[in-house]
């Protein structure tokens, strides 16, 4: 018996609503993904005991369930923690379809810092083996920014094996970034030669500030308060990180990790006033690549929480090194899925 006009009419109803139910939903998640801002992926927090102190992390949400699903670590710069880049991880998981990581190292981001004589490059790589050990993560891509990229360097130092790549963002591996040559430091070295390269860091600090706030500012400053608060508490105990910072050379490790085949991506901001051009340069030179520069001062990631994704999505830098990043993975031993990226 054919349906009645009544019961046509009704089916016909429900399936003009059920396209406007997912074209309003659909539109919805664009308006949140693209005037507001906002993720279908949140990072979820978490904590763990390494070496009888507490570390803070989090993991993005989108779990596929497939145990070849790529993993990466996004390690914070200095005076930063893992929270300050959850927008930046969000958006690459939700794009990219990685796992991400953002651990807060030692006295950043509240976790429990170390002691003065447990403070060295060795002991914050430590902390990402630790990590991906509790997450029993066995191969990952290393995001390292500032600070971070010299705990990148140190841990692909340590663990080639266990490195797929190593995105290294404006660095204080190399050391020639120790090396202050503005007019503050030339003006002060000869009242207070020790006191004018840190006098210059710090202005050099200063005049990067107003990067942060290109872009959705508010945004901006709602990310990084938190971590801000918690490490004006730890400040005393995290001072001699940047005494150790100052000091570090990492030459042989960024020679050994590129010696056993570890893909790398430089970028630097164009401003950058913290980790100059110099240092750019020098680093290209030792790791035997090009550096990509991006617009912006040196922490260009948290005011662009969208740029790295853009990177490795639209530029030929960016696809060549996951290009690698998969080839690296095919003959350790493993097949990675990478969402496609067109």
């Amino acid at each position: 018996m054919d349906p009645s006009p009544a019961k046509v009419a009704l089916d016909q109803i429900n399936g003009v609503t059920r396209t406007a139910s997912t074209a309003a939903a659909g539109a919805r998640r664009q308006y949140r993904r693209h005037i507001r801002g906002v993720t279908e992926v949140t990072m979820r927090p978490a904590t763990m005991d390494v070496d009888g102190l507490e570390l803070h992390y989090a993991v993005s949400s989108n779990d596929s369930g497939d145990h070849e699903q790529l993993w990466a670590i996004n390690i914070h710069g200095y005076f930063a923690g893992g929270e300050m880049y959850h927008r930046e991880s969000e958006r690459l998981a939700e794009s990219l379809g990685w796992r991400v990581v953002n651990p807060s190292l030692p006295g950043f981001g509240g976790s429990q810092p170390l002691s003065w004589g447990q403070i060295s490059m060795p002991s914050l790589a430590r902390r990402i083996e630790a990590v991906m050990d509790q997450l029993d993560i066995d191969r990952a891509i290393i995001l390292g920014h500032s600070m971070g990229g010299g705990v990148a360097v140190e841990f692909a130092a340590r663990h080639p094996e266990r490195t797929l790549g190593v995105v290294y963002r404006a660095g204080v591996a190399t050391p020639a970034w120790h090396h202050r040559r503005g007019l503050l430091p030339l003006a002060m070295s000869a009242v207070a030669p020790d006191v004018a390269p840190i006098a210059d860091l710090v202005a050099a600090v200063a005049f990067d500030v107003p990067d942060l706030f290109v872009g959705r500012m508010l945004s901006t400053i709602r990310s990084v308060l938190p971590d801000l608060r918690r490490n004006l508490k730890t400040l005393a105990r995290t001072a001699p990180v940047a005494s150790m910072l100052m000091e570090v050379e990492q030459t042989a490790q960024v020679v050994s990790f590129r010696r056993a085949g570890v893909p790398v991506l430089a970028e630097w901001g164009c401003f950058d006033r913290i980790v100059t051009a110099a240092t750019a340069q020098e680093f290209s030179q030792v790791a035997d690549t090009e550096v990509l520069w991006v617009p912006g001062g040196h922490s260009w990631m948290l005011a662009r929480p969208t740029g790295q994704r853009d990177i490795l999505r639209h530029l030929p830098i960016g696809r060549s090194f996951l290009d690698d990043v998969v080839n690296r993975q095919a003959s350790t031993g493993g097949q990675l899925h990478l969402r496609a990226v067109g």
